[in-house]
């Protein structure tokens, strides 16, 4: 029993699937900072845009 647990653990620690899933939830999570700051800088100025537009009328 100890023996499969220690085999198990030590086939996990040598797998490269948690390392690379970790790389991806990185990229994820730096693409998505990225797309909010965006959309946020796209955002308040088409909003003055529109006021302006708005105004000009």
């Amino acid at each position: 029993m100890k023996n499969a647990i220690m085999r198990r653990a030590k086939d996990f620690l040598r797998s490269e699937d948690g390392p690379t899933a970790t790389e991806y939830a990185v990229m994820l999570a730096l693409i998505i900072v990225v797309c909010i700051t965006a959309v946020k800088a796209i955002g308040t100025k088409a909003s003055a845009a529109f006021t302006a537009v708005g105004n000009a009328m």
